[in-house]
């Protein structure tokens, strides 16, 4: 299981990035599995999980294009930025309201970008598998504790009920509001 936060973001960061850049202009605008965005916004809000990083470092960053190179490129300076000696143990506010520290919200983030890789497959009609490791880890760290304080804070959805034996991917997809 990967267990290192660092690596777990730039792994799904980077399938994040792969997806992206398979995003032609005409799915721009298309609807996605989170009502209030299409692809586009989708995809800034995707982008914008390395500015969260970057500021919760105290790194002042420039909104990233959402272009795949432009989002490559925030991955990149966000996964060396975590990499500095300390960066980890700096404390920061969560999206939904608490401290913890960037470790945690590196983990955090890494979990968004699976979940929103997923939602943007499904956007453009891509393969919706995700990274397995990646995958298992999140749902060992946030099972079922996350998504319930995201339901509370308002950021995550009502859970979606997953056969008994489902996969690691659906019981994440499930808990966080989607249906697989």
């Amino acid at each position: 299981m990967i267990s290192d936060p660092v690596v777990l973001f730039e792994r799904a960061g980077t399938n994040a990035v792969a997806l992206a850049a398979q995003v032609r202009d005409e799915h721009r605008s298309a609807p996605t599995r989170c009502t209030e965005w299409d692809v586009e916004a989708l995809l800034g809000h995707m982008v914008g999980g390395t500015g969260y990083l970057l500021t919760a470092l105290g790194i002042e960053s420039s909104p990233s294009g959402t272009d795949a190179e432009s989002y490559r490129d925030a991955v990149s300076l966000c996964v060396a930025s975590l990499r500095q000696p300390g960066a980890l143990e700096i404390r920061c506010m969560s999206p939904a309201g608490f401290e913890w520290s960037v470790a945690e919200a590196t983990a955090g983030t890494a979990m968004d970008q699976l979940v929103h890789t997923w939602d943007l497959a499904v956007a453009i009609d891509a393969d919706r598998r995700l990274d397995p490791e990646a995958v298992d880890a999140v749902v060992e760290m946030f099972l079922p504790q996350m998504p319930e304080i995201g339901r509370s804070a308002g950021i995550v959805g009502p859970e979606v009920p997953v056969p008994e034996g489902a996969s690691a991917q659906d019981r994440l997809l499930g808990a966080m509001g989607r249906r697989p």
